[in-house]
């Protein structure tokens, strides 16, 4: 059984309530909580050494990325992010100045964004460092993009450049949370995801919550840098499966965290 195999086997059954537009199965969750105009988001992310950072990683860098994925799932709802809570599982031998560090470069990102720390937990993990964010954000009623709204002759569309993660991209992506709300207010967008596992891996969240499938032309596709350069050092094509999927090895999978959000909309005129 794999990862989206368990999630799908573990959610089919969760309990709801009144307030509920949009739970399990997008990038955030969608609460209706009575605020004028607005609906709610929350999402939950985290970052586990070994899997998605190394004891050799800058601890500024874990930190930043911790809070990143979480925006990055806010973008994806054109969302606004505002507070989040941090959770940190500590090695019993856990450095405190390395952590400090952390928290660092976490605190760097959410004032750039204009988020509070407004608190969390810290707890005993043994043998690695485990960080989990909860995410609090709004979006405009009516102008949340859900994963499921993607209909039969929708354009494909990538912010940000594919690949990359191996040379470090996946510690320093910016979230794309301008560009999602440009595009949410000037065009009628009807899906967007966050791209985390490589294109073809999150383009299918939006395929099967649509009910629609895709063709993706290779050529077109905005390949990194980064990605191509390793693509000739190691023979393989840049625009190939191992950029669509993400999985160039199994840490790269657990760290493919690009910079971008896929969109699927129609132009609308004017």
């Amino acid at each position: 059984m794999n990862e989206f195999e368990l999630i799908h086997r573990l959610t089919r059954s969760l309990p709801a309530n009144e307030t509920v537009v949009a739970g399990a199965g997008d990038d955030c969750a969608v609460l209706d909580l009575g605020v004028p105009d607005k609906l709610v988001l929350l999402k939950t992310d985290a970052v586990v050494e070994g899997f998605h950072f190394t004891r050799e990683t800058p601890p500024e860098k874990i930190g930043r990325k911790a809070l990143a994925r979480c925006l990055s799932d806010v973008a994806a709802m054109a969302g606004t992010p505002t507070a989040a809570l941090v959770t940190l599982g500590l090695p019993e031998d856990f450095d405190a100045e390395f952590v400090e560090q952390i928290y660092a470069g976490l605190n760097a990102l959410a004032k750039q964004y204009e988020v509070a720390v407004v608190g969390g937990e810290t707890t005993t993990n043994p043998g690695r460092l485990l960080i989990s964010i909860s995410l609090l954000g709004v979006v405009a009623r009516g102008r949340q993009i859900l994963r499921s709204g993607a209909k039969a002759g929708d354009a494909i569309f990538v912010t940000g450049e594919l690949g990359g993660s191996l040379a470090g991209k996946h510690l320093d992506f910016e979230p794309r949370l301008a560009e999602a709300r440009w595009l949410a207010e000037h065009f009628h967008i009807h899906a967007m995801v966050d791209v985390s596992d490589g294109l073809a891996g999150d383009l299918r969240h939006i395929l099967e919550a649509g009910k629609v499938g895709a063709e993706i032309l290779k050529a077109a596709l905005p390949v990194s840098h980064a990605a191509k350069l390793r693509a000739r050092q190691t023979g393989s094509p840049p625009g190939g499966s191992q950029l669509l999927t993400g999985k160039n090895s199994h840490v790269s999978t657990n760290m493919a965290r690009a910079g971008g959000v896929a969109t699927a909309c129609r132009h609308r005129p004017g």
